[in-house]
């Protein structure tokens, strides 16, 4: 079995969830008293959340590529960032070390595309929603058509993830926030939802959405499992 290098911390309440879903994955497969081999890098969310909102994204590459290089050495043989939004410094993580890092998109979209799928909403930070590294991977290399919330749909997208759900607070308004949001994406011709945060798992369920969601969470700790277990 690999080793597995997460880089997390951002924030913790998911990172909990990869580490739940990688040992459960790995005992599901392996047997009752197997669990995966993994480390964590866990950074303080706060300080991460102060360099976002500053708009410091060298200072937060630099963390990152430090974090990674400290899983390279403590013996990871790949690299999991434990969320959508850091992925903008991923080829930067990447060209850093000498081991394998899993973007998140690519499990996520090659599960898309296995069910037909072409129009897709994307939810997730201002960040992801709105920059070009997230969005402009799913198209330039997946070929889907992604469609993001309006001005006022992000912004309550984007609260309710850093007010809320770092924090590990669910509320029914929110939920019903977030059914209204993808609603109005469906109405107009999406046919699947991705869950590009990977704190919107603790708040959204399947029954929340009229179309499909893609669990970025899930999708990225399952190819992680199946990287890990390769023969």
């Amino acid at each position: 079995m690999k080793t597995i290098g997460l880089i997390g911390g951002m924030s913790w309440e998911s990172s909990a969830e990869y580490y739940r879903i990688i040992n459960e994955g790995v005992r599901d497969r392996l047997g009752p008293t197997a669990s995966a081999r993994c480390l964590l890098w866990s950074h303080n969310f706060a300080e991460i959340e102060d360099l976002q909102h500053k708009g410091d994204w060298l200072g937060l590459t630099t963390r990152m590529i430090d974090a990674a290089r400290r899983l390279e050495a403590a013996g990871a043989d790949m690299l999991l960032i434990c969320t959508n939004t850091m992925h903008r410094m991923a080829a930067d993580v990447q060209a850093a070390v000498d081991i394998p890092l899993l973007h998140i998109a690519d499990p996520t979209t090659e599960r898309i595309k296995a069910a037909g799928f072409k129009k897709v909403e994307l939810l997730g930070t201002a960040f992801t929603m709105e920059h070009a590294f997230y969005k402009g991977r799913l198209t330039a290399q997946h070929g889907l058509n992604v469609v993001v919330p309006d001005d006022d749909d992000r912004a309550t997208v984007h609260r309710i993830i850093y007010e809320e759900l770092v924090a590990g607070k669910i509320s029914r308004a929110s939920r019903e926030a977030y059914r209204a949001v993808i609603a109005r994406l469906v109405e107009s011709g999406a046919q699947a939802v991705i869950l590009g945060c990977t704190e919107i798992m603790l708040l959204v369920r399947p029954e929340d959405s009229q179309v499909p969601i893609f669990n970025t969470t899930a999708l990225h700790a399952a190819a992680a499992i199946d990287m890990a277990l390769a023969s």
